[in-house]
């Protein structure tokens, strides 16, 4: 009998599968659509504090009788994060009454200020956990990289201050060194790290010569920025556990990470572009491919292709092009 059932933050999933934070998780009616189908846990769409920041400040501007006075605009502030925040909350109670699967709540922040605060509510309100969502872009060119990197460990600090149930910290690839950004979120107390964040990119369209957003989903090539990653990671950085996103469009890609050492593998894309089923095909091939190789359970090949599991180590390493392009027939360039 095959068992796929996971270990994920100290939370027990039914399986690996995880629906990751969007338009699919803000539901409960779409929840109890993506549990039927079998996901193992799911992240709810997240509180944005960017959001709630730009909806107070455009209440703030939009009536000239709030300019210069401090009182008014901090009535306004409180409220769009009171209103925000206890539609969020209620959202979470009202899912946990109606699903058994573990529900993970989001954060989206970009500061440490004191809306983290917000966390314990969060808590309260029944979340099995939460993800932060962080991305600070980089635009200052007097600040090092370590500046920036404070404000990761700043925000998981002041929200592990707040709550008692598990925190992963979801990131972005563009770090000087992740590894050690890893190390020192694993230091301060982050249960899980999740690679990597999908975030908004922007475009241009030459023809109405303006600015427009870049694709919003992921494709299955995107898998690779996040593979070799999560195949270090889990073997570099000890007693955290490494879920992998972005680029998961079907169950081959869900093995391939889960043999990389990821505790979990986070779907989004390629339900918006197959319908919710597509989390019952990722299971079944899960399911078929751990038949046909005769493994009972997820932890006997988890982490089976990581880092420190294959004898030449530095193929994870690897970033040139030389050896494949050596190996080439002559024939393709001429």
């Amino acid at each position: 009998m095959i068992n796929l059932e996971t270990k994920y933050m100290g939370l027990t999933l039914k399986n690996p599968v995880v629906v990751s934070s969007s338009g699919l998780t803000n539901s409960v009616r779409k929840i109890k659509i993506l549990e039927e189908k079998g996901a193992g846990a799911v992240v709810l769409k997240s509180l944005f504090e960017e959001q709630i920041t730009n909806e107070a400040s455009h209440l703030i501007s939009s009536d000239p009788k709030n300019s210069g006075y401090p009182e008014a605009e901090d009535y306004i502030v409180n409220y769009v994060k009171g209103n925000t925040v206890s539609k969020y909350l209620e959202l979470i109670r009202e899912v946990k009454k109606s699903v058994s699967i573990p529900i993970i709540a989001s954060i989206n922040c970009v500061s440490s200020k004191d809306w983290t605060s917000f966390a314990k509510e969060i808590e309260q309100a029944g979340a099995d956990a939460i993800e932060l969502n962080v991305f600070i872009v980089p635009n200052d060119k007097n600040k090092s990289s370590e500046v920036y990197e404070q404000l990761y460990f700043d925000v998981l600090k002041a929200v592990k201050k707040e709550v008692n149930i598990p925190v992963a910290m979801k990131l972005g690839i563009y770090f000087t060194n992740l590894m050690a950004v890893a190390n020192r979120l694993n230091a301060d107390g982050a249960d899980a790290l999740v690679l990597f964040n999908r975030f908004y990119e922007p475009d241009i369209d030459i023809e109405k010569m303006e600015m427009t957003s870049a694709e919003v989903l992921s494709s299955p090539s995107d898998i690779r920025k996040s593979l070799r990653f999560v195949g270090i990671l889990s073997d570099k950085i000890k007693g955290i556990d490494i879920a992998a996103s972005t680029g998961i469009h079907d169950g081959e890609a869900a093995i391939k990470q889960l043999l990389a050492g990821a505790k979990t593998v986070q779907l989004c894309s390629t339900i918006y572009e197959n319908g919710f089923d597509r989390v019952s095909d990722v299971l079944a091939d899960i399911t078929k491919w751990m038949a046909k190789k005769e493994y009972k359970t997820v932890d006997e090949f988890r982490g089976k292709l990581n880092y420190g599991q294959l004898a030449d180590s530095a193929i994870y390493e690897r970033a040139q092009f030389m050896k494949y392009f050596s190996n080439t027939k002559k024939e393709v360039l001429q």
